[in-house]
């Protein structure tokens, strides 16, 4: 029985299912990437690299046939091959898309379709523990209802607004139905770390909207009061009390939650006085917008994706050094920081249009290649799990995730002698 690790060091199979074009096109990123095909080996490659963690969902759109139908086929294959190499999944269920019966985010019934699914996915599977039901719910609300790139393709305010209610709705059920279940289940969410910044003072108030428009998804999902400006955004754009205060009801769910954060290049955005942005690049970096995101909701912090294309100069190595040092000075400020990860496992496809082209193109992000060949910053990233995994332990004794290894999951649920294993080893350290 394999010893949980006390840092989470991680990567993720790339699993995006957005529709596009007015729904003609289901974008699949796991076909598109080879994983259908090749996952028993992509496996592989994850304990190559060190890894005892993955954050993976098997494709909702194919699973979840109907209210109440599932295809287990795949799930079963992959889930039951990772319990075997005891890797731990970190679970995403729904990651920017939904199937084609149920439509888009729009559907009022999503949320409650979603948790039955949910409960449905964690009574067949009792053995997973880590959980990000919703990916991204900031990003995925944005990008199909404001932005008009995904899924419904619609850009209204009121139509970011219905999103993301049913997203983080969604999210916020699934949890619950998970819990019923698992009552020990961790949730990790993984939602995208922004912050805007004003070029010129008539673009100072744009700017703010957005700094406090960020927060809605997070504010939403652990029952936290949103800003003033931002209530009367939500009600004026179609929330209501009633659905409002369902959300507050559920702050106790926060207590199951890590608070997972995505840092790209992207993530920073230059604000004009019309209110129109451009990414601006790396200006406060991870460190400082986790600093601010930590200090809003206090729970522990999961760096849960970043990535940089490999331009065969060292620009991806530069960017994973400089990302795991903005890590340790987060841990060092004594944020408690518990993993990191750098997504995806394997390059991506058609990520350079955001998903909304289907141009073949090759993004090369991954810790290896279409062809499993590993990449210069797979390379590094090895290097840093080793060099470290046995390191970070000893910086923190008290703080370390409860996971259960797939390993010590018995048909009966967990043996007493695993929880006093457990005891025992942190006593030993």
């Amino acid at each position: 029985m394999q010893t949980p690790p006390a840092f989470l060091f991680a990567t993720g199979i790339e699993n995006s299912i957005p529709r596009i074009q007015g729904g003609r096109i289901r974008v699949d990123e796991m076909e598109r990437c080879g994983h259908y095909q090749r996952w028993r080996e992509d496996f592989g490659l994850v304990q190559e690299l060190g890894l005892s963690f993955l954050r993976y969902g098997p494709p909702l759109h194919t699973t979840l046939r109907g209210a109440g139908r599932h295809d287990w086929d795949f799930a079963d294959a992959t889930f039951g091959e990772l319990q075997r190499r005891d890797i731990v999944p970190i679970v995403d269920l729904c990651h920017f898309g939904v199937p084609d019966w149920i439509g888009d985010f729009q559907n009022p019934d999503f949320p409650d379709l979603f948790a039955a699914y949910a409960g449905a996915f964690a009574r067949r599977f009792p053995w997973v523990q880590l959980y990000t039901p919703v990916n991204e719910m900031y990003i995925g609300a944005l990008f199909s209802a404001r932005y008009g790139w995904w899924n419904e393709q619609l850009a209204t305010d009121r139509s970011f607004v219905t999103a993301l209610k049913h997203i983080v709705a969604a999210n916020v059920l699934a949890m619950r139905a998970i819990l019923a279940v698992r009552p020990d289940a961790i949730f990790i969410q993984s939602e995208s770390t922004e912050y805007f910044h004003a070029e010129s003072p008539a673009a100072i108030g744009p700017a703010e909207v957005r700094n406090q428009e960020r927060f809605l998804s997070l504010d939403l999902n652990y029952g936290r009061r949103v800003d003033s400006g931002m209530y009367e955004y939500l009600m004026d754009n179609g929330m209501t009390r009633q659905e409002y205060h369902f959300f507050l009801s559920h702050s106790p769910l926060k207590r199951h939650c890590i608070m997972g954060n995505d840092y790209y290049w992207t993530n920073e955005h230059l604000v004009m006085a019309d209110g129109h942005t451009r990414a601006s690049g790396e200006v406060f970096g991870y460190s400082v917008l986790t600093h601010q995101y930590h200090q809003r909701y206090g729970l522990p912090v999961m760096h849960t994706e970043t990535n940089l294309r490999d331009d065969g100069e060292g620009a991806a190595e530069r960017w994973l050094w400089k990302q795991w040092a903005n890590v340790l000075r987060v841990r060092n400020d004594g944020v408690p920081v518990i993993g990191f990860t750098w997504y995806s496992l394997t390059d991506q496809m058609d990520w350079d249009t955001a998903l909304r082209e289907v141009n073949g193109h090759v993004d090369a992000v991954g810790l290896y290649d279409l062809d499993r060949r590993i990449r210069p910053v797979g390379r590094a990233f090895q290097r840093l799990v080793a060099q470290w995994k046995d390191v970070l332990p000893a910086q923190s004794l008290c703080l370390q995730v409860p996971v259960v290894m797939p390993s010590a999951q018995g048909g009966d649920g967990l043996p007493e002698a695993y929880w006093v294993g457990q005891a025992a080893r942190r006593a030993a350290r």
